[in-house]
């Protein structure tokens, strides 16, 4: 019987990923990848030759069979998606749950993923928090949010960046615009950045700069507390101003 390798792959720069995770894509007898051409970057970029198969949420009902019969024949495969760890928020979770049902070993790598350097950068609590993902676009979208008013811990959503300001007004208008919350986008790219302070703050900061590249927002839990409150950089100080910006440049794209 074959093996299951679930393999995150960088969410920026092309460097964050793991020595084992180029060396699990180079043996493995296929590949499966949510956009083979997105992918095709990174395995050239690593000299990684192998068999590649489109797997995403527009046709995995249809493939995860023959990919668990192949499974099951002794092949091994690695699932990719463009960016972080496949199932979070991208295909993967019906492969997974197949392969678990046919007794066929699945191993997750450790690996790069959006939502947990926006939380651990975004200056509000970390020990404890919810992950929500994307919210439904329309239907339930309001209800899933009355769900969360007495959340106590820091929230996690991700957003497109042309929904960014309507998400943030939602959310302003559900708990309130004092509430703190951090914005990341282009997380380990050249311009990453972080925008911290009130829901109303960071509202009327991305109304007048446009919001570009992928959005994680980190919300604080319900809990009125000093922790919850995003440090913000004080005028005199040079230190605290570099560090308030959270903006950090590299060479990599």
């Amino acid at each position: 019987m074959g093996k299951l390798y679930i393999v995150p792959t960088p969410v920026g720069n092309l460097e964050d990923i793991t020595f084992r995770a180029v060396k699990v894509l180079k043996e493995a007898d296929f590949i499966l990848a949510e956009d083979t051409r997105t992918s095709s970057v990174l395995l050239q970029h690593y000299d990684i030759h192998g068999e590649l198969l489109s797997h995403h949420k527009f046709n995995e009902h249809e493939t995860v069979q023959s990919v668990v019969m192949r499974l099951l024949g002794g092949a091994t495969a690695a699932l990719i998606s463009d960016a972080g760890t496949p199932a979070i928020s991208d295909p993967g979770f019906l492969l997974v749950r197949e392969c678990v049902k046919h007794g066929v070993e699945v191993q997750t790598l450790p690996g790069a993923t959006a939502f947990v350097p926006a939380l651990v950068s975004s200056g509000l609590p970390c020990d404890r928090f919810c992950f929500e993902g994307f919210l439904p676009q329309k239907k339930g979208r309001q209800f899933r949010l009355e769900l969360l008013k007495n959340e106590s811990r820091s929230i996690v959503f991700y957003e497109s960046p042309r929904r960014l300001v309507k998400t943030l007004k939602q959310l302003a208008d559900a708990f309130g615009g004092s509430r703190q919350v951090s914005v990341a986008r282009e997380i380990s790219k050249l311009h990453e950045e972080h925008v911290r302070g009130s829901l109303d703050e960071v509202i009327d900061h991305f109304e007048k700069v446009e919001p570009l590249g992928e959005i994680v927002i980190v919300l604080a839990g319900a809990a009125d507390t000093e922790e919850s409150v995003v440090p913000q950089p004080q005028p005199d100080d040079p230190m605290q101003m570099l560090m308030g910006t959270g903006k950090k440049k590299n060479k990599y794209k």
